[in-house]
This record gives structure tokens, C-alpha cells and sequence, in this order.
């Protein structure tokens, strides 16, 4: 056939992630490769219960086409949680959305035209890279150190270029480097995108998994303006198969948000946000939370440990104080797809750095998910890792 699709759909490609995940549905596959959190730790029981109380109390309306907004109770729930990365949260300020990927794809359907630049870190999260461009964008990427994104290179970039359309940031335990900002460069981000008078997009799903050390407060808590749009998820710290994210942003703003939701879905899932609301109404979120991250602080442990002692010399890797991931740079003649398909003839999955780079580059680099395998597979699958890449240096 000759159909004629739109230009948009020349630049969209499979999720590299997705792909790899297929291969990793076999059970001997020991996988560091997607963002999945463990699945022993999914509070079953207790949403069997949610669910058949919200039936028996507000069957109708669960079932019920709703507001675009969502649900208003539990939109009040999410703000009143903002309080804990220093945002005085309203109700009134918050969207529901289908994952915070669907706050992705708005923010680039609201504020960027063909041509127009979408300023991120380098690496940056490949969901999000994905999500931009259908929209045709030109994107910078600027270097990252420990401390986030060098805000000099920033200013250099925003200073020379025009038509920068927003930057997009991931601050705490960045997707994929693991990295977290420091406070100077969160204040900085705002005094830049102030005067440049640019939207900044703060992605937040893995904030809340702190392992170590003093939770950071928000970009958004640092907005003066009213500029930073904030994007959460309960996918990281519940369940992501209900799908319910947020974007949190001042109410002009918001109303963009809340036009592109009305034409693309109408609202999220009735059901799924009532029945998060009644998990919240009758148990404790934080201490679940901190139920996951004694275990994902004991993985991130014995990853970490097993590449110190399995390894070869001379590679750099991140220590992450919380989220789900690590970052692994290999020599720069290793290309991490070849270092893959070593690693799967061994049963071993990651993802290969390269596609977290937007403009290509850099696929001397990996990243390992810690929290979806059990301790003693994710041992025994860096040591298998740790043994490829030596057979590939010696090569």
C-alpha cells in the first residue's frame, strides 16, 4: 500500500527498552534491564479489599465517565504529599494523568512546533526522548556531572541559541545515571529559567526512594514564577499498572495541561484513582514505601558490591543513594549492543547506553536496574556480566 503517514512518524522508533524486555520474558534471563519495581512487593491483598469497597460504596461513579481533572480527594491526597519535596500543594493545581509518561508527551504536544529545541541533560531518560520526539524537536544535551546538570554550559546554551521551547530535567536519582542534583544547581535551574523565560519540566518518579542521606527539596519548590511544571507517578512506589501519575503546575499552566488531556482521553481511570484514594484512606503509603526501599537498598548493596569485586579495572559506574538504577561507562572501543548480545548468550539483560543520548553517541555506556531482580540473581548475573566484559577487553 501507499498510504502517506505524517512526518512525525518517521522519527518514532521502537523503544529499545521494550524490545529487550521481550527477550527478557524468558525465566532464565537474570534482567538489569527495565525500570520494573519488584512485583513480590505489590500490596495484593489490601487492593482486593480497596476494590470491593469501592464497588460497594460508589460502584456507579467508579464506573462512570468523570472529570478531566480526576478525582477530586485524592488530587488533595497528592498535594498534601508535595509537602515532603517543599511544595505547598493545592488540590486545585493537580491534573491526573496515565502515568507521568502521559505529562511527557503534553508538555511537548503544548509547547513545542517542528524545529523548536527541547534542552535536556546528557544522558537523559529514553522514555521522555521518545515521547518528545514525535513533535519533530531539535534537542541539546548538556554535560552532567555528580552534582546534575553544569549549569555554566546551561546558561552558554540558553545565552547562543534561539527558539529554546523548555528544559527537561530529572533531578533526583536520574533515569539513567542514578545521579542526584545538589541544592545550588535546583536553585540555579530556576534563576536560568527565569531569565530566560523558559517552562521547566521536573520529572520526579523516583524521588521518594531515598536509601541514604536527607530528602532534597523539589526544583518546583524554588519556582518564583510559577514556571516549573512537576511531574509525579505512583508507578515506582505502588503499582504501575494503574497508571496514575500527576502533573502539578500553577493553574495557567495547568489549563494547557487540562485543554490537550480533554481532546486526548477525556480523563484517567475512574476506578484505578478511586481505588488508590481508599488504599490511601485506610493505609499508610510511607510505610509501604519504606517497606520497598529496605529492599531495593539491599539490592542496590549487592549490585554494587559485585561489581567492585567482578568488574574488570578501569570502568566508571555510579553509586546511586536511591532510585532504581546505576550507570556503567566501558572502555570507549566496547560497544555496549555488541557487549549485549555477549551478555545474552550468558542470559544476562541490560540496556546499552546509547539510545539515552537524543542526538546519538556515547554507546560505550549501560545502564542496570537493581530492583526487580532477587539478591541472589543479581549477583549471579553481574558476575556473569563482570566475565563478558573482560573477555571483550582482552579482545
Amino acid at each position: 500500500m501507499a498510504i502517506k503517514y505524517a512526518k512525525r512518524m518517521n522519527n518514532l522508533k521502537a523503544s529499545e527498552i521494550r524490545e529487550i524486555l521481550k527477550l527478557t520474558e524468558r525465566p532464565e534471563v537474570i534482567s538489569f534491564a527495565g525500570g520494573l519495581p519488584a512485583p513480590e512487593l505489590f500490596p495484593i491483598e489490601e487492593m482486593k479489599l480497596v476494590s470491593e469497597l469501592v464497588l460497594n460504596e460508589e460502584g456507579a461513579k467508579a464506573l462512570q465517565y468523570s472529570t478531566t481533572e480526576g478525582y477530586g480527594p485524592l488530587r488533595d491526597k497528592i498535594a498534601k504529599r508535595l509537602n515532603g519535596v517543599g511544595i505547598q500543594g493545592d488540590g486545585d493545581k493537580v491534573l491526573i494523568t496515565n502515568g507521568s509518561q502521559q505529562g511527557l508527551d503534553f508538555s511537548a504536544k503544548i509547547f513545542i512546533n517542528e524545529g523548536d529545541i527541547i534542552v535536556c541533560e546528557s544522558p537523559s531518560y529514553i522514555g521522555a526522548i521518545n515521547a518528545f520526539k514525535a513533535y519533530l524537536p531539535e534537542f541539546v544535551e548538556i554535560p552532567t556531572d555528580d552534582e546534575g546538570m553544569i549549569m555554566e554550559e546551561l546558561e552558554g546554551v540558553l545565552s547562543s541559541r534561539e527558539n529554546v521551547k523548555m528544559i527537561y530535567v530529572i533531578p533526583d536519582f536520574q533515569n539513567p545515571s542514578g545521579r542526584t542534583w545538589s541544592v545550588e544547581r535546583r536553585k540555579k535551574l530556576v534563576e536560568l529559567g527565569n531569565k530566560y523565560d523558559l517552562p521547566i519540566i521536573e520529572d520526579n518518579p523516583y524521588g521518594e526512594l531515598r536509601f541514604e542521606g536527607e530528602f532534597l527539596p523539589s526544583v518546583k519548590s524554588f519556582d518564583t514564577e510559577g514556571r516549573v511544571i512537576y511531574l509525579g507517578t505512583f508507578s515506582k512506589t505502588f503499582c504501575p499498572g494503574l497508571r496514575i501519575g500527576w502533573v502539578y503546575a500553577d493553574k495557567e499552566l495547568l489549563h494547557k495541561y487540562i485543554l490537550i488531556k480533554q481532546a486526548a482521553d477525556l480523563h484517567s481511570n475512574s476506578m484505578s484513582q478511586r481505588e488508590l484514594d481508599k488504599f490511601l484512606e485506610l493505609y499508610n503509603l510511607d510505610e509501604h514505601i519504606e517497606k520497598i526501599k529496605v529492599v531495593y537498598r539491599k539490592r542496590r548493596n549487592i549490585m554494587m558490591d559485585t561489581i567492585k569485586e567482578s568488574f574488570p579495572e578501569g570502568l566508571k559506574y555510579t553509586y546511586p543513594e536511591g532510585g532504581l538504577f546505576t550507570w556503567v561507562e566501558l572502555p570507549k572501543d566496547i560497544n555496549a549492543r555488541d557487549l549485549l548480545i555477549k551478555a545474552l548468550e550468558v542470559n544476562v539483560a541490560f540496556v546499552p547506553g546509547g539510545s539515552f543520548f537524543p542526538n546519538g553517541g556515547r554507546e560505550n555506556t549501560m545502564r542496570l536496574n537493581f530492583s526487580n531482580m532477587p539478591e541472589d540473581r543479581i549477583k549471579e548475573g553481574i558476575q556473569r556480566l563482570g566475565k563478558v566484559i573482560a573477555e571483550m577487553m582482552k579482545q
